[in-house]
């Protein structure tokens, strides 16, 4: 499909991103199994726990995939500038990343530390995403 040509580091930061969230899926379920918690069970929330910070990293992935999923395909569709689409959109995957890792290792306090950073972060980058398809959206619809 010619329309998303340009667009290949987002559409590679979009599959990286859902390649996490389902490798993650596992990950989160062996500690919860030897902590004897029960499938489908939330580990208490104890930011010392591995269980809890695998649960976490893994639910917050699911929680914020289908955000960056929405504004990045709607500023590809309505034609964005494509060097930002592909930057911002690999913005978020390597936020995604590096917060993964943070919270998984139980780097920092849990509030306002460098997993809260990398969050906000990746977030105001998809906030970007979002406004600029909306507005190549709007622009296109009005010419």
């Amino acid at each position: 499909m010619e329309i998303f040509i340009n667009y290949s580091h987002a559409l590679a930061a979009l599959a990286g991103f859902a390649l996490i969230v389902m490798i993650l899926s596992p990950l989160s379920a062996i500690p919860k199994e030897k902590a004897n918690i029960a499938p489908g069970s939330t580990p208490s929330g104890d930011y010392d726990s591995q269980a809890y910070r695998l649960n976490r990293a893994y639910l917050n992935g699911t929680e914020t995939l289908s955000a960056f999923v929405t504004v990045t395909l709607v500023a590809m569709i309505a034609g964005a500038n494509p060097t930002w689409v592909n930057w911002l959109a690999s913005l978020v995957l390597m936020s995604r990343v590096l917060h993964v890792f943070v919270h998984i290792q139980g780097i920092g306090r849990p509030h306002r530390g460098p997993r809260t950073f990398l969050y906000v972060f990746g977030w105001a980058c998809m906030i970007a995403l979002g406004v600029i398809g909306v507005a190549a959206a709007l622009s296109g619809a009005t010419a």
